[in-house]
């Protein structure tokens, strides 16, 4: 799974050092970030607090659970499925040592503790995972990361003492800092797309530090990586705890979104669901996850109307979710962001055919 775009070589070419191009100041920024920027900045004017809130919202949460599993994927060679089991115990944890609905097991901690108690744990976690992980390869690292899916899964489920159990935690509502209701929809949209575009900028700079070139160096070539004295265990599991703090701040986004947390949130389905987020938006660049995210919300939200319209009963709504994936995978197994460049490669090549033609003539 290599990636050869701008963010993982250092070499032009022509073989010259690239003048990396960090994003440290405006001139910096290519011009696609500044009208992307502008245009969700004023979503709220033209958007509806639906689609804040039930569209951008969640896409937002989900395509950081999703970054989190294509940083560990595209970059690090590592496919994980435990990364909404680690966004959904950081949304417990904010549940128990915050406050809730339940208030027999939660301990009403105030937020500045019952967070960053919620992220430590929520990493420490995935860290964990990681280091289990980390020790196979291919086939076996899914299967392993898919074990403890199932497994947090189930104890969740079975656990009244601390998850209580079936039921989970309601009224999980966001502090009122600044005087500001942060669960009103324009707040929690500004909420998430801040810290969606925080997740998407750190992953970009660690990628391009030397921490992020040695992971990609051992992702293509482990053995030489080793032979140079890297540590390709510790990067890997590095790795893992970076990718689950990401994962780790989306699950209190999300807690604080739906307001609520049960075990259908860390199931399997939801699992597998930010797999298909991020090969549908595409695991060479960190905007592909969010684009899969956006997609997948719109198609969720939709998807009923458009298959009871059909004739087609409204449950089925991951028929459409799996029909967009078969054909985005089997047109452009790169996701959407390599649709692009197919294209651009067949209008030079449509167009070398017809200056050939020309000359010809």
């Amino acid at each position: 799974m290599a990636t050869t775009d701008q963010f993982t070589s250092r070499v032009d070419p022509a073989g010259k050092p690239h003048k990396r191009t960090e994003l440290l100041g405006p001139a910096n920024i290519p011009w696609v970030y500044w009208v992307l920027g502008f245009i969700l900045l004023l979503m709220p004017v033209v958007a509806s607090n639906f689609v804040l809130f039930q569209i951008f919202g969640w896409a937002f949460i989900l395509g950081m659970v999703a970054l989190s599993l294509m940083f560990l994927g595209g970059y690090g060679g590592m496919v994980s499925l435990v990364q909404m089991s680690v966004a959904g115990l950081a949304a417990y944890m904010v549940a128990v040592f915050g406050h809730s609905g339940v208030v027999q097991i939660s301990l009403g901690w105030p937020w500045w503790l019952s967070v960053p108690m919620a992220l430590a744990i929520a990493t420490l976690f995935g860290t964990i995972t990681g280091a289990l992980a980390v020790r196979t390869a291919g086939i076996y690292t899914i299967m392993i990361t898919l074990a403890i899916a199932t497994a947090f899964f189930y104890f969740v489920r079975q656990n009244y003492g601390v998850f209580n159990g079936f039921n989970g935690f309601n009224q999980v509502l966001p502090p009122q800092l600044f005087g500001v209701d942060w669960r009103q929809p324009v707040p929690i949209y500004y909420l998430t797309l801040f810290f969606a575009t925080l997740a998407y900028f750190v992953v970009i700079y660690v990628a391009r530090s030397p921490f992020g070139l040695a992971l990609q160096g051992v992702r293509d070539n482990p053995r030489r990586m080793a032979a140079l004295g890297f540590n390709v265990t510790a990067h890997r599991i590095a790795a893992y705890a970076f990718a689950s703090f990401i994962a780790a701040v989306a699950g209190v986004l999300l807690v604080w979104l739906n307001a609520q947390i049960s075990p259908g949130t860390v199931a399997v389905g939801p699992a597998i669901d930010i797999l298909v987020i991020a090969v549908i938006g595409g695991m060479r660049h960190p905007i592909g996850p969010f684009i899969g995210a956006l997609i997948f919300v719109v198609l969720r939200t939709f998807a009923l109307d458009i298959l009871v319209l059909v004739g087609i009963p409204g449950e089925r709504f991951q028929l459409l979710v799996g029909l967009a994936f078969l054909a985005i995978v089997f047109w452009s197994p790169d996701g959407i962001l390599g649709l692009w460049p197919r294209f651009r490669d067949r209008m030079r090549a449509a167009s070398s055919l017809t200056s050939e033609r020309d000359r010809r003539l």
